[in-house]
């Protein structure tokens, strides 16, 4: 267990945590770390590493992750606990730092369904392991962030998906020569990384052994205990970093190669989303060696390629990765005679379609408001998702999709009543931003159903080469780049409420850190109604669920 320095005996109080400064150390503790690995001092990574495990302010930030911030905060684990109060976060932190006598619990076996029909195994860890996980992943990424490849973007701070498919886009576009694909999907990646491999790659890094503890704490499935030879259960926190660390090593076992630019200049390129990953070549004959070195290279992992999901396809045939569709289609107005798409796969589009069809029927009988709150931020989720592609078209046949849900919806809450008395019942021009008389909703209350056609086309910028959040010599980039894509999620609001985040740069006002970060969002009145307050932009600001309780706690003393 975790021996934490600069802190006091004083029972922790939630509502009184400074979490500006709380975060600001941690980040300053992480790009120093970062900082030692890029200059290659391993004593000063490992001091600082020990410091980072033994710091208040990370085991408050990571409490906080675990319990406020996790989408998996009311899932519990084989001990049935939960966090979900104020005081008992407070005390979650005083146990962290007294309670020397730990001993990892096994996770417990959960299933979620696949897109294929199969189920996906999770290991659903306690909430007190998941918490010492944070402090530990907070201590280990840092120092693996300066050395992750850049083709990397699964699960790592400041990357995702769409940097994936936009460096796709690049590397794939007619006039480069790589036109063979190897699409490749690691099987069972989670389930058999090699235990022994995993943790020699770690070395000697000062909690490796709360790690080894992990991934031999095993499962218990139907209450019955099973032991974990291999792998490192999904569900964990630190688990999709422990993946990423096992799989860090492709560019080399490749042979890719750069330029003085950085840039890819060899024979080959690969991009790397978790264990979905995809190598291209120049010619088929390449390909195919490639496939057999990988799969060489993972046997020493634990790992094998699935069978089913790789394939080796030209760029003409076109592959699935991520949602998306990524071909070479032919044209005649291009010099090269071929233009590249990418647009969204038929499986996305399917699920899509699953997934608006069940809300409908879930609340078949039920009113348009309980309709339009829960099927809303579906269609926003996934119209964001998708517009940072070709994905016009696709938005079109969605639309088309929802009307006829709609139609059916109605016929079904009004069997009785004619076409004209419920299309002047239902559809009518709610959205007055659109000329559109077609929108479906409640007149009475003015709320309606978005369309996925309102959501702009808007191209994602790819995240610069082997940029982290952790280098302290790009804190301006980051700074720029985190504020558009802060601005980006604030399209759900209307325009007041856009302005207000803008106002306080889409950070809380309260614990100074980025408004998106899963936390639920409250509109703060700084003068309460009450006193006379009123709702003009001076007065509002927003801010998290639990922050605004820690302000309305602190005035009530």
């Amino acid at each position: 267990m975790l021996e934490v320095a600069n802190v006091t005996a004083k029972t922790t109080e939630w509502h009184n945590v400074n979490w500006q400064h709380a975060y600001d150390n941690v980040r300053n503790l992480r790009q120093r770390i970062f900082k030692a690995t890029q200059s290659n001092d391993w004593r000063r990574v490992r001091n600082l590493q020990r410091l980072m495990l033994r710091s208040y302010s990370n085991v408050l930030v990571s409490v906080r992750k675990a319990t406020q911030d996790n989408k998996g905060r009311k899932t519990a684990g084989v001990d049935k606990v939960l966090v979900k109060t104020p005081r008992k976060r407070g005390q979650m932190v005083d146990d962290l730092i007294k309670n020397q006598d730990w001993k990892p619990k096994p996770a417990r076996r959960v299933y979620i369904p696949k897109s294929n029909g199969k189920q996906r195994p999770l290991g659903i860890p306690t909430i007190r392991d998941r918490c010492l996980q944070a402090i530990v992943k907070n201590a280990l990424e840092p120092c693996w962030e300066a050395q992750f490849e850049g083709i990397s973007y699964g699960f790592r701070p400041g990357r995702g998906t769409h940097d994936a498919t936009n460096k796709l886009h690049i590397i794939l576009c007619p006039h480069r020569k790589k036109k063979w694909v190897l699409d490749a999907d690691i099987k069972g990646c989670f389930d058999n990384i090699n235990h022994e491999h995993l943790l020699s790659t770690i070395g000697n890094f000062p909690a490796r052994k709360m790690i080894e503890e992990w991934l031999k704490a095993g499962y218990v499935d139907n209450k019955v205990f099973h032991v974990q030879e291999s792998g490192t259960p999904q569900g964990g926190i630190i688990s999709p970093l422990l993946a990423n660390i096992a799989l860090h090593g492709m560019e080399e076992a490749l042979g890719v190669k750069y330029n003085y630019r950085g840039e890819s200049s060899g024979k080959r390129a690969i991009v790397r989303y978790a264990d979905d990953f995809v190598v291209l070549c120049e010619t088929k004959e390449d390909a195919e060696q490639s496939k057999c070195e990988i799969e060489n290279w993972l046997i020493q992992k634990g790992l094998n390629l699935s069978k089913e999901k790789t394939n080796i396809v030209h760029i003409t045939e076109g592959f699935d990765f991520l949602g998306f569709n990524i071909r070479q289609y032919k044209v005649n107005n291009t010099k090269t005679g071929y233009k590249l798409l990418i647009k969204p796969n038929k499986k996305f589009l399917q699920k899509t379609r699953n997934d608006i069809r069940e809300i409908f029927l879930k609340h078949s009988g039920e009113s348009v408001e309980n309709l339009i709150r829960k099927i809303n931020p579906i269609i926003r989720g996934k119209a964001n998702y998708l517009n940072k592609h070709v994905s016009s078209v696709a938005f079109s046949k969605l639309d088309n999709y929802l009307f006829m849900r709609q139609v059916r919806f109605v016929k079904r809450t009004h069997p009785n009543k004619n076409k004209k008395w419920t299309q002047n019942k239902y559809w009518g021009r709610l959205n007055l931003q659109r000329k559109d008389n077609w929108v479906f909703g409640d007149k009475q209350s003015g709320n309606y159903m978005l369309k996925f056609s309102w959501t702009k086309i808007k191209r994602h910028a790819l995240v610069s080469k082997r940029a982290s959040p952790d280098d302290p010599s790009l804190q301006e980039y980051w700074a720029k780049r985190n504020k558009k894509s802060q601005k980006s999620e604030a399209v759900k609001w209307n325009a007041k409420q856009e302005q207000v985040a803008y106002k306080q740069n889409y950070n809380c006002t309260v614990c100074k850190q980025s408004l998106f970060n899963n936390e639920e969002l409250h509109m703060h009145h700084i003068v309460p109604r009450c006193e006379g307050g009123k709702d003009t932009l001076d007065n509002l600001v927003w801010v998290h669920l639990f922050c605004h309780h820690k302000v309305h706690h602190q005035k009530t003393k």
